[in-house]
């Protein structure tokens, strides 16, 4: 069972997750290499340290700081033991006795990759690559880093994506580029990521993650998967709860909700501002004030906070979500207590970035895809989109830069974060609809006008939020890189099982070709 003693809160400093360095440069790009390992590490102050999993043994993982163009070759290395120490579902696709316990696959979160280095969930290796999985490709990937964002990268693997993650694989992607540099935002010591997530724990400090959803039930497999799983407490870059000491001026924060499917609602107890610059897909064109960010997870948040006329104060980073309880509201502390150490000669500019949207009368094609929710063999929660499984034939397909419009007609209880590798999501609009009679009839039946996307959802995204009794509208543009990728649900237990489908961006010439082989194979 998961610690019953309270964890004081603000005793914690705020750990900077250290920035990676190549191995060498050259002009093909910047190599590295990382290796997963096994490690303790105390992420609280009255907690023994915490048996973990991290990117180069550190958790969060070490954070790339790369400039937009220059191409990054990483060498992901597996050096972990061959069991797991979190609770392994063997009935789900992809997690059976017949695979090795212990696998891992990279995805860039966000980036735009062949999919060669995409982190396909069946590309996964084991320790040394001994085993690989059907879809593996190379060892190396190959990131192009073609837009300035903040990214992450994290564990991939079919059906144990929510454990390995669970057990720290995670850590920052930036990029950067000339034009963001010139718009003098906060820099240095006054540019921190934010890496927030939730944690439970056992009395001696290990990491508690559920076996069962109901030990009650005995026609349930143990250990079986819990959809979804919100832990007990509230961790920045991997400590409970941390304080952040900071100069009354400007800082700059990258926030990334990174729980296991834990929505939070961010809000500082000072009544101040956010001044929200950006968004998974890079900046917005103009900064947008905001009281209260809601973050669904892997959805970032770049934001600008103020503290020049706090000086003195401790000011409290909230979560207001709805249901959240005590240990999970307070997310971080900021004390305003250090000198300024400088004349502030940062800026919060009017105009950031210039836009170029996608209109309605570039789409080719417009997709109804449902979100449903049923009852498996024992009676578990299934989550499906469009009705579905993994292993179901690929039902979307699409010429490489065409572009299309996606309605996500959400029948379940949750509001989904919804993903698609590779692409940037556009939204369009958001519209009520009878559920019932959706169900009985098949046809839409709208309770309400569509509301356009919030302020700051004006730009481009890779994870949407897409809310329960609503049909969600976005349009996407399907490049850069043709090859097979995956959309899914981003809360890690609905991915797992079994909210996730590939779809495929095919070359023209190559349609063509197989079209031409089907019709002499007497297929056509």
């Amino acid at each position: 069972m998961p610690v019953k003693v309270k964890l004081q809160k603000f005793v914690d400093k705020l750990p900077i997750p250290k920035t990676i360095s190549p191995i060498k440069r050259d002009k093909k790009g910047s190599y590295y290499e990382v290796a997963m390992r096994e490690f303790t590490q105390k992420l609280h102050r009255d907690l023994g340290p915490t048996r973990l999993w991290g990117y180069n043994g550190m958790y969060p993982g070490p954070t790339f700081d790369v400039m937009k163009g220059e191409t990054s070759y990483v060498k992901w290395m597996n050096d972990l033991p061959k069991k797991h120490f979190l609770p392994i579902d063997t009935t789900i696709h992809g997690a059976e006795k017949t695979v090795p316990q212990v696998r891992t696959v990279v995805h860039l979160h966000g980036g735009k990759q062949h999919d060669h280095s995409d982190g396909y969930p069946d590309a996964w290796f084991t320790r040394n690559f001994e085993q690989i999985g059907p879809k593996f490709q190379r060892k190396v990937c190959e990131y192009p880093n073609l837009e300035a964002t903040t990214l992450f990268y994290h564990d991939h693997t079919m059906g144990i994506t929510r454990l390995n993650n669970y057990a720290g694989l995670g850590g920052f992607f930036i990029i950067r580029d000339e034009h963001e540099q010139s718009l003098n935002l906060p820099v240095g010591n006054y540019e921190i990521p934010l890496m927030i997530q939730d944690r439970s724990f056992n009395p001696d400090g290990s990491l508690f993650y559920p076996a069962t959803p109901d030990k009650n039930n005995h026609r349930l497999p143990y250990p079986s998967i819990v959809t979804p799983f919100d832990a007990d407490y509230i961790l920045v870059n991997g400590k409970v709860s941390p304080y952040l000491q900071v100069e009354p001026r400007k800082y700059r924060f990258r926030m990334l909700n990174y729980c296991n499917s834990r929505a939070i609602t961010l809000k500082l107890d000072s009544g101040q501002p956010f001044y929200q610059i950006g968004i998974d897909r890079g900046l917005l064109e103009k900064p947008v004030k905001m009281n209260e960010i809601l973050l669904l997870t892997t959805e970032r948040a770049d934001v600008i906070i103020d503290f020049s006329l706090s000086y003195g104060k401790t000011i409290i980073l909230k979560n207001v979500f709805k249901g959240a309880s005590p240990e999970t509201t307070d997310v971080m502390q900021f004390r305003v207590t250090t000198p300024l150490k400088g004349k502030d000669t940062s800026s919060l500019p009017d105009q950031l970035t210039k836009i170029d949207f996608l209109t309605t009368e570039m789409a080719i094609k417009t997709r109804d895809l449902t979100l449903i929710r049923v009852e498996d063999g024992y009676g578990r929660s299934l989550n499906l989109l469009d009705g579905k499984m993994w292993n179901d034939p690929i039902s979307e397909k699409m010429d490489l830069g065409t572009v299309e419009i996606w309605r996500l007609i959400n029948q379940t209880a949750d509001d989904h974060p919804i993903h698609l590798h590779v692409v940037d999501m556009q939204i369009l609009e958001r519209q009520p609809f009878d559920v019932a009679h959706f169900q009985a009839t098949g046809k839409l039946k709208f309770t309400g006008p569509a509301v356009p996307p919030e302020p700051n959802e004006r730009g481009f995204k890779d994870t949407i939020r897409a809310p329960t009794g609503y049909v969600t509208s976005f349009i996407a543009r399907f490049d850069p890189f043709a090859g097979l990728f995956v959309w899914h649900c981003h809360m890690l237990e609905h991915e797992d099982y079994d909210m996730m489908r590939p779809f495929e961006i095919v070359k023209k010439k190559n349609r063509l070709k197989n079209i031409l082989m089907r019709m002499i194979n007497g297929k056509w």
